[in-house]
This record gives C-alpha cells, structure tokens and sequence, in this order.
C-alpha cells in the first residue's frame, strides 16, 4: 500500500465511530484504534436526513436488481442505488432515500401479491434489501424498485417449495470466479436464458486485483474506467467501487434478473488465499482485520443477504441452510473464515505432518458440528453442500509421493475426515459437493481411500469452471494427461469457462458442463461438453 493509500486508509478508520466491537479484541494497536471494529455509522445510530428521490437526476438502478436465499415463504430481493456507480459515492449525497418494492404475479405487474417500502440508507451505500414474506411455496414472482420517478428493470425469482413436499425435479446452476479483467461475462448471457429454480454462486464474484483503464483482457475501446480501480482493493471505498464496476456489467445483471442466487464467498472478496485472520502477506493482523471488516461489509451491501448475514466488525456468518421440500438439503459452507493457515508455506506439497496435523480445520468446529448435525436431522434425498475448494483428493503429479494443494481440502485431510465420519454415521446416501475456485470443470467420485483401486465411492463432487478466470482456457489444459493419470476417481476435467447444471430427481441426478468457445471478446457461444448422472442410493458418476 503506498503511504497515501495509508493516509486514506487510517483516516477513514478514525472517521469511523465504532459502536459495536466484534469477537476480536486488537490488542497491539493503540487504545484508539482498539475501539475500532469498522462499524461506520449504522443507521439507527447515527441518523442520516432524508432526502428527497423525486430530486435523483439520474436512474439510480444502473446496477439492477437482485433476489436470493428463496424460502417457501420468503425471498430477498435487492437493490442498490447508484446513479454513477463507478465513482466515489455513486453519484449521491450522504442521505437516505425512500424505495418502493412490488411483487407481481405476473410480468406486467398487473396481478401485485405483495408491495411496500424500504430504506436505502447511506451508511450500507444505498443498498436495499427486502426480505418479502408471506409468499406462496414454489411460485414464480416478479419484482421492481421504485425511487422517486424511476422504475428499476424488473427482476424474476421464485420460492423454495414447502419443506415437506414431494417435488419431482429441481434444476440448479453452480457459478464462480469472475474476473473481470480476465474476459468478458458471456456466460452469464447464457445461463439468463437457462430454465433454473435457483443458482449457486460459490466463490470469488469479485477480485482486489488492479483492473486498468481498458479493462484488462476485456481492451476496451468504447470506454476507459477510472484511475481508482488500477490499485488494489484494501479500504471500505475500494471494495464499494470494485462492485459498483463488476455489477454493472449487463451479463451479470441479466442473470441476476432471471434467477435467485444463494452466494458464498471465496478468497479473492477479500485476499487471495488468506486464511482466517492470516493474510496472504505479511502485515500485522489487526491491519488484516480491518481489510477483511471492509470486504464483508461491501460483500453484504452488494448481495441478496438476509439480515442475519449482515457483518459485525470483521466477523459474518455467511454459511446457513436451505431446503428445497424432500428432494434437497442444501449446507452452504465458508471455508475462508474459519480455516487452520495452510500448511508448507501454502505450496504444493506432498502430505506430510504439519498437513495432517489432526487439530487442524477447514471450516472451524462450530460449523463443522452445524454441518454434521444439520445431516443428521435431514430427511432430503440429496444433501448438497456448495462450497469453495476442491473437495476429493487431486494429485498434482506421478510421483509418490504426489504433491496435493495446500489451500484444498488436500491441505486439511483430518477436516475432510470428520465431515465424511458425520455423513456416515448420519445415514447421508447421497451426498453430492459443488465447488468453485480452480477455474476448470472436473467430476469427481468421492472415496474414503484414494490409494485402493475399486474402493468404495462415498458421494459425488461436481467443479463449476470459471465464469471468466483464467480468460479463454482450453479443453484439455497442459495438466490434462497427469492430472487424469493420477486422479482415476476423476470422472471429467474440462479447462473452459462456463458454468454447471445440475438436476436433481428422485431417483437419479444429472450434471451439464456448459463449456464457452471464448471469453476475451464479445458474442462467446456455450455447448454442453460432457453430461453426468448418478444414481439415488448407488453413488459415483456415469457419462451419458
């Protein structure tokens, strides 16, 4: 960080009046900065006047809309305001504006099932998120905004069916890893005409990387964006605008418009590769904490969360459940928050004692008892766990013995064993995990022994590729020989970008790798590369 950047960065902390601490005291800062938890004004206490929408000169939803977590009787929707989102301030002053929120049964909006009125306060950047109830089960609604005389583009979205319901089928999508300066979001173009009940979003929807004028890879030459996005992201503001930059995008717009999306983090909202209160570099961790009370706030701001979600300090509980009547139990996991700092210095690595080291954790005890507990109650036919990081075992090379990543669960085998010892002993038949990060496409049957051929497959693992990280790919990347050598219980390894779908039936469920022929220009086209079923009670993958 240059030492303007520190100048803005401390005094933008002092601005800040703390009036809530979370778990963490920060003991090697100076009494003042202790009371600091990075809580800028919350509304209720720290009134801002309100002002008047009829007097927004220019349309305040050029970010869209948004809506997720569907319940049976619930779903967020979203919103922020934000006339020149690239900006410091999006273009508003410091005051609250009045929003109006309908709900319609129909496109038109001439059947409203449910309206009202929300806040969009200056300390959450104008953000609003509604948490509509008393809806209908498993219904399709459409919803709007309304700012003084705008009117938000109108967004569709649907509920989950009642808990107890037999539902025959559920079409899913998972989603990760957008760079922004790596290509363009085509693929979300793509997956906007998709017929889906819900999309999954696992992990790194924006990066702190600097993006130039011309948009990296994306070379622009309609546009050139501000010098303030060719820096890295650390204070509240920079994670503000590098939103404002990635949800402006119309692909991603148009995809949010269509779907619900249940969202979880990676690393790169924050840091790349940072574990818990350990940072990628070596800076003092109060520092650190500071940055990541930033990314969480500015995280919560830009999604469809529900008011649990919503960041103390640097602290957000992010992982929670959602059911989808019997035919799914969905566990989205945070494997970033709580996690033992990798091991070997977070380098490819053979295992080895400090990686097996069994007090270490992927996902902290809490949430690893939530999960195992949360499997013992379910009653689903499938219970889903989308999450970040590759799940099975990947060998990196032939020799033995091979070198595994340390960020993956590879790094955190004793995890990875209590999570499997409490599907087992809670009876779970039919476990599939959905992952994001590694910027490919793979298929995995989960084992309890990678090293006996013909052991037996405990669950299923399906990659989602990137949405544009690592920019065009190719079907089979330099690693595609060894990687499927080493790996047997890899089905499929794809290096395209694009995205997965997943449908869940009662007796079998499917996987769709949906595979882009480019993403560094405009106007990419999306084919199905390989589709997968396994079956209800007899787990491992069977292309078809």
């Amino acid at each position: 960080m240059t030492s303007a950047s520190h100048r803005n960065h401390a005094s933008e902390l002092r601005a800040a009046a703390v009036r809530q601490l979370g778990r963490r005291t920060f003991l090697t800062v100076t009494s003042a900065a202790a009371a600091l938890a990075f809580s800028v004004g919350l509304p209720g206490t720290a009134h801002a006047a309100e002002g008047d929408a009829r007097k927004i000169t220019a349309d305040p939803f050029t970010l869209g809309v948004a809506s997720g977590d569907p319940q049976p009787s619930s779903v967020v929707l979203w919103t922020r305001l934000a006339p020149s989102p690239l900006e410091p301030g999006s273009g508003l002053p410091q005051t609250r504006f009045p929003v109006r929120w309908e709900l319609a049964h129909d496109a038109r909006f001439t059947r409203i099932a449910k309206r009202g009125s929300a806040t969009a306060h200056p300390e959450f950047h104008h953000s609003v998120h509604v948490e509509a109830t008393g809806l209908d089960p498993d219904r399709v609604y459409y919803y709007r905004f309304r700012a003084g005389n705008w009117i938000s583009p109108a967004g569709r979205t649907r509920t989950a069916p009642a808990r107890g319901a037999r539902i025959g089928e559920l079409k899913l999508a998972a989603v990760s890893c957008q760079a922004y300066h790596d290509g363009y979001f085509t693929a979300y173009r793509h997956l906007a005409d998709e017929d889906l009940d819900v999309v999954f979003h696992l992990g790194d929807y924006l990066y702190e990387y600097a993006v130039n004028a011309v948009g990296g890879a994306r070379n622009h030459t309609d546009r050139r964006l501000p010098g303030h996005f060719d820096r890295e992201t650390v204070t509240l503001e920079d994670y503000r605008l590098r939103y404002g930059l990635y949800k402006s995008d119309p692909d991603l717009m148009a995809a949010h418009a269509a779907h619900p999306f249940v969202v979880t983090w990676d690393d790169h909202e924050t840091e790349n590769n940072y574990a818990d209160e350990t940072p990628e570099n070596d800076v003092p961790p109060e520092e650190f904490l500071l940055r990541r009370a930033a990314a969480y706030r500015a995280y919560w701001e830009n999604q469809p969360l529900r008011a649990p979600q919503r960041p103390t300090g640097p602290d957000m509980t992010l992982y929670r459940r959602l059911h989808f009547g019997q035919l799914a139990q969905f566990d989205v996991l945070d494997t970033r928050q709580y996690r033992s700092d990798q091991a070997y210095g977070d380098k490819a690595h053979a295992p080895g004692p400090e990686s097996e080291d069994p007090s270490r954790t992927m996902i902290g005890e809490t949430q690893e008892r939530w999960l195992i507990d949360g499997w013992r109650a379910s009653d689903a036919v499938w219970n889903v766990v989308p999450q970040q990081v590759n799940f099975s075992q990947r060998k990196l090379d032939l020799t033995e013995p091979a070198r595994v990543s340390m960020d993956a669960w590879d790094g955190y085998p004793a995890s990875r064993d209590r999570v499997l010892d409490g599907a087992e002993a809670a009876g779970v038949e039919n476990l599939m995990v959905l992952t994001g990060d590694v910027h490919v496409a793979y298929a995995y049957d989960i084992k309890r022994d990678y090293e006996t051929p013909g052991a037996r497959t405990v669950g299923t693992e399906i990659v989602a590729t990137s949405v544009s990280s690592g920019k065009d790919g190719a079907d089979r990347p330099a690693t595609w020989e060894t990687y499927t050598k080493a790996n047997p219980h890899m089905r499929f390894y794809n290096g395209r970008r694009g995205y997965v779908t997943v449908t869940l039936g009662e007796r079998q469920a499917r996987a769709d790798f949906r595979s882009m022929d480019f993403v560094t220009r405009p106007g990419g086209s999306i084919a199905t590369s390989a589709s997968f079923v396994t079956e209800a009670g007899d787990p491992g993958l069977r292309q078809v």
